[in-house]
């Protein structure tokens, strides 16, 4: 897709839609950008006086049959209100302007950005945000329908006093990231197993210049990998670890980013009932996280050393598969009673951390859809946030602040740590059901080499059940833009 930048609209090359994004000033006139045409503006404060326009965040009106020097079709979407407007809420407006216009093929649009008042920053960071948001909104999760419902834009033109080509080329660098977050885990498992992953991040690494290794059981074997290769171990599809590297900043240490990716989760003979599968094919989320920050950070060059680590496996029932009352030997020797083989996330996580932080990793963080416990406690829209290093985890909330998305620290308490208590041996897999998302941060703690780490868990937001204005139900590819924005600054 073309994205453009313009100072003035050109009457004479007239998109499909014009979009107008305007801010909300309680019984004030609302404001609009300062490109927008005389025209426009008197249509504006005629809905304006009789109380037709959009006053709610993400409210829309479609006007139709307009005439030069507009286009013949106007959105007008309301960003919020003034002392309201924020990343997230101009981030959201975006979405919605982007998931509204995409049901045609070749269409072209024509966007009047909201004016920004404070420093250049702030304008650099709307236009990313923009193209962004123009990226995303054809994303769909009907990836197997006969008829495509969602159609990626011809061209876009953003009207905007402020002139950052760079920061649109940013944008559709991250757009496409999440992009390919959110395919891979709305894709059946029939499709992605832990060799089809491992092929794609190779096709990723080919084409965005990324180091990458791959290692399959054999290796994993001689790794000491044993508690990831238990959980494997149920399936006809052998377990892999690819590891991506990014070196833009010479013999600086590195950040390791890590991600589980069990593809399915069966929950192995802690068996699920069937409810609670429908929608594990995303169990394998925060590993197509990984993939996706990885293939921007290489795309958009930033000065920083940066390996992506991803545990493939998946969780299947057979005649060999990993049974309660085992007793897993991790990689760095610490010795795991089983009690619940749906308590799988973390046991491959336990290796992919410690070989992690042994391959040269100053400072890591992990992703995964870990557990229902964290779900019940922040809802789908906030991801979870533990850690042993409070300025490691200073560092990443201020980067979801500027990214608009949702972090929550969670308390890391030692007690929750005695309900892992093993007699048999070094300690078991789960807890007791109460503070479950802390009791498996506490068990992922026995295996940072006490590096400085953060532990995300997306559960809720990963993968949503509805849809909104501005999000798709499926794949939602949480924590790409705050990650980026974090190895970025």
């Amino acid at each position: 897709m073309e994205i453009q930048l313009a100072q003035t609209w050109n009457a004479n090359q007239l998109p499909d839609w014009m979009v107008l994004f305007i801010i909300h000033v309680d019984d004030e006139k609302p404001i609009i950008p300062a490109a927008t045409p005389d025209q426009l503006k008197t249509i504006i404060e005629e809905l304006h006086e009789s109380g037709d326009l959009p006053t709610k965040k993400r409210e829309v009106r479609k006007l139709y049959n307009q005439s030069a020097p507009l286009a013949p079709r106007v959105l007008i979407v309301c960003v919020g209100s003034k002392k309201d407007c924020c990343p997230e809420t101009r981030m959201r407006a975006f979405l919605t302007a982007a998931r509204s216009l995409c049901d045609k093929q070749d269409r072209t649009v024509g966007w009047l950005l909201p004016d920004c008042d404070d420093e250049n920053s702030c304008r650099e960071s709307q236009i990313k945000a923009a193209a962004t948001a123009l990226e995303m909104g054809a994303g769909s999760q009907g990836l197997y329908q006969k008829e495509q419902k969602k159609y990626p834009y011809k061209s876009a033109t953003l009207l905007t006093a402020h002139q950052a080509e760079q920061a649109i080329e940013k944008g559709q660098i991250v757009g496409q990231a999440i992009n390919l977050t959110r395919e891979l885990i709305n894709r059946g498992s029939h499709e992605v197993t832990p060799k089809s992953f491992a092929d794609r991040a190779s096709q990723v690494a080919a084409e965005s210049g990324l180091q990458i290794r791959i290692l399959g059981d054999d290796q994993l074997d001689q790794e000491r990998m044993h508690s990831m290769l238990a959980v494997a171990r149920g399936s006809a599809h052998p377990a892999r670890l690819v590891v991506l590297e990014h070196k833009g900043a010479g013999d600086a240490p590195f950040v390791g980013l890590i991600g589980k990716g069990v593809t399915f989760d069966s929950g192995g003979l802690s068996l699920k009932p069937s409810e609670g599968m429908q929608t594990m094919k995303s169990d394998m989320s925060g590993a197509a996280t990984v993939l996706g920050v990885m293939q921007a950070a290489a795309k958009l060059n930033l000065p920083i050393n940066v390996r992506g680590y991803m545990g493939l496996v998946e969780n299947m029932v057979s005649g060999d598969c990993y049974r309660l009352g085992d007793v897993l030997t991790a990689r760095n020797g610490v010795t795991i009673e089983v009690m619940n083989t749906d308590a799988e996330g973390r046991l491959v996580l336990a290796d992919v951390l410690t070989y992690a932080a042994d391959d040269g990793c100053e400072k890591m963080i992990d992703l995964a859809t870990l557990t229902g416990a964290c779900v019940v406690a922040l809802g789908e829209e906030l991801t979870g946030a533990f850690t042993n290093d409070q300025e490691w985890l200073d560092q990443l909330l201020t980067a979801s602040k500027k990214s608009g998305e949702h972090l929550w620290q969670m308390p890391m308490c030692d007690s929750f740590a005695e309900q892992l208590r093993s007699e048999v041996a070094d300690c078991k897999n789960i807890g007791t059901r109460w503070g479950g998302a802390i009791t498996a941060a506490k068990f992922l703690e026995k295996f940072v080499n006490e590096k400085p780490w953060i532990h995300l868990d997306i559960a809720g937001p990963a993968f949503r059940t509805d849809s909104k204005a501005y999000r798709e139900a499926g794949a939602s590819g949480v924590m790409v833009q705050t990650l980026l924005q974090l190895l970025e600054s």
